[in-house]
């Protein structure tokens, strides 16, 4: 078993081993390491390459890692596996509006995590993605000279809880210990803030578009504190999708169809190296063999700037959500950062230059490896190496707990910094109640049930008590990889529970986005129903401790003030059915005004009860 040595007094990695950053990209792969003359971060190179192919052939005898399997992609299409990580902590379901579609076998298992059949075996993508990572850790080992164990991993801003556990088990079964999952753009941040002053402050866009992820955040950065004030994305583009494109203009224009998977290859690896090819010229020509003939494929500038309008589109409408979710505007932005080999188009960095507008474009370090940068030095901070800098990131959703009535009570709102750890006091709403269910749920409506459930759990052993004498305090705790834990403690008795919530599949941005569109549209509504539902909330109590109060006292009430009692809670009940939340107030008002007299009867009695024979001096 590794052993991790700890600073106790600092809660620091020690320093005798190597801490690397890990880059697990969609297409590519990379990882970098701090250089012990200048601190400086660089990558760690394989064959002179810094990039390792994020791709698996599985071969007779044994599994080959990056470029050599890709060299097997068009011969062996069916045993090279590519583009994993978009399976990560995914169903088939969440996958099937995939717009680009494996050569290789997904198994449908309803509902449960995909898994890749490959040579008549299936593998999780969490076990695909591990053989990527050991290949990583053998090459780091072999620059290095040193056993590597201790690593960061980046993953895409959005990839939620499920996906960010399967990234970490992962590197677990990589023979890693993964110290942190950092957000990409986060790390990109880290990575251009060296060399910043210490008193400098800056508002600063990370634009990442890689191979199969985009990601925007928008970042404070004030005295080496990097502040991630909100982040959007889609986990689902990048330039796989550009290389679609491409593929799909070619199979369209020389009428191809019915292709083997072997030219499917083809043609795909084709279009990505006219992809790259055309950020340096005008237009691109190559004859390839594909159907069992010789053909010329060629592309122009102007038809791949064509091609990219959509996706261009799709990554600025990202932007506009990202910056109105941090509350500035275009012009507060002082710079933008590009990430990711697609930002080397100039139709992207164009589009990026006129959405920004007046912000300074920056693209000084390579968009492929300033990921990997960032992650190695987030890997040296950790070590203990660096005090300079502080990392702060945000939570893209609420999470709360269904409270009486239905209704989301929110502990962690949206953009909060984690990690975080937030408490609440609740209390039971009938009497002698022993047990409570607590629902945890993600979204941004007011009604639990329009929101993403994530998982429950139930207080048990809570000590029979009249409603509201309980006092249970709620507890979320939201970790740095954003996983949620979340206990609850009834404090009178000691009674507590506790959960870790891992879904058991994860949520995409498309529905992360289409969750908070529809918060926004049904805003005004889900305030007046949430308004409903509270005044209802409390005019239910209201009848019951009423029901309870007249049962125990009715010693101390003539037949008219039941009769009135009564007329007075008709009256509540018909404004509920009615769903009039003014006149459920107005008609609470009424009954507590007619009612308060008796509670001043009842404690008039319960003191001359308790002074009767005894004498006051």
């Amino acid at each position: 078993m590794a052993k991790i040595a700890i600073n106790l007094t600092s809660g620091t990695v020690a320093k005798s081993n190597a801490v690397i950053g890990i880059d697990l990209g969609t297409t590519n792969s990379l990882i970098a390491s701090i250089r012990e003359s200048d601190r400086s971060p660089y990558c760690i190179t394989k064959d002179n390459e810094a990039i390792v192919p994020s791709a698996l052939h599985f071969g007779s005898d044994k599994i080959t890692v990056g470029r050599d399997a890709l060299l097997q992609l068009v011969a062996e299409p069916e045993n090279t596996i590519y583009s994993v990580k978009r399976l990560m902590g995914k169903s088939y379901s969440d996958i099937s509006n995939d717009s680009v579609a494996p050569n290789y076998q997904i198994v449908d298992e309803e509902d449960k995590l995909v898994k890749v059949k490959i040579r008549g075996k299936q593998y999780s993508p969490i076990e695909l993605s591990s053989f990527i990572l050991k290949e990583l850790k053998r090459v780091a080992e072999n620059q290095l000279g040193q056993e590597v164990s201790k690593v960061v991993i980046t993953v895409p801003a959005y990839f939620n809880d499920s996906q960010r556990q399967a990234t970490r088990d992962a590197g677990k079964l990589a023979g890693l210990d993964v110290l942190r999952i950092i957000n990409e753009p986060t790390a990109a941040s880290l990575a251009y803030g060296i060399g910043l002053q210490g008193d400098e402050a800056k508002t600063v866009a990370v634009f990442d578009l890689g191979g199969g992820t985009f990601d925007i955040s928008i970042l404070n950065i004030d005295n080496g504190i990097y502040e991630v004030l909100a982040t959007n994305g889609d986990t689902n583009l990048g330039g796989d999708d550009i290389d679609s494109l491409i593929q799909n203009h070619w199979t369209a224009l020389h009428s191809l169809s019915e292709l083997s998977k072997a030219d499917l290859q083809l043609l795909r690896l084709t279009a990505e190296r006219a992809k790259k090819e055309l950020s340096s010229t005008d237009t691109y020509k190559e004859t390839v063999h594909i159907a069992d003939r010789e053909m010329e494929l060629t592309l122009s500038i102007q038809e791949l700037d064509e091609l990219l309008q959509p996706i261009i589109e799709k990554t600025l409408s990202c932007c506009k959500e990202a910056i109105a979710d941090s509350e500035l505007n275009l012009a507060d932005i002082d710079e933008v950062v590009l990430v990711g080999g697609s930002t080397r188009t100039l139709k992207i960095k164009s589009a990026v230059q006129n959405y920004f507008k007046s912000a300074n474009v920056n693209a000084t370090l390579n968009p492929d490896e300033v990921v990997a940068l960032g992650a190695a030095i987030e890997a040296d901070i950790l070590a203990g190496n660096r005090k300079d800098m502080l990392l702060l990131d945000v939570t893209p959703l609420s999470l709360g707990i269904e409270t009486l009535g239905g209704l989301l009570d929110v502990l962690i709102p949206r953009n909060t910094k984690i990690p975080t750890k937030l408490r609440k006091e609740y209390t039971t709403s009938v009497d002698g109640q022993i047990n409570l269910k607590i629902g945890v749920f993600q979204g941004e409506r007011d009604q639990a049930v329009d929101n993403r459930k994530l998982g429950e759990f139930i207080l048990q052993g809570i000590p029979a008590m009249p409603a509201g004498l309980p006092k249970i305090e709620v507890t979320f705790m939201l970790d740095a990889d954003g996983i949620l834990q979340v206990s609850a403690e009834e404090k009178r008795s000691g009674v507590k529970q506790e959960v870790t919530i891992k879904s058991q599949y994860g949520i995409s941005d498309e529905e992360i986005k289409a969750m908070l569109q529809a918060s926004l549209e049904n805003a005004d509504a889900d305030m007046q129903l949430r308004s409903f539902t509270e005044a209802k909330t409390e005019a239910e109590q209201l009848i019951y401790a009423t029901d309870k109060f007249t049962k125990e006292n009715q010693e101390l009430l003539t037949s008219e003030n039941l009769k009135i009692i009564d007329e007075h809670i008709e009256n509540i009940k018909r404004a509920i059915d009615a769903k009039d939340r003014d006149i459920i107030v107005s008609t609470m008002d009424q009954l507590n005004d007619y009612s308060r007299q008796f509670a001043e009867k009842v404690m008039d009695h319960q003191i001359a009860k308790a002074l009767k024979g005894k004498t006051i001096e």
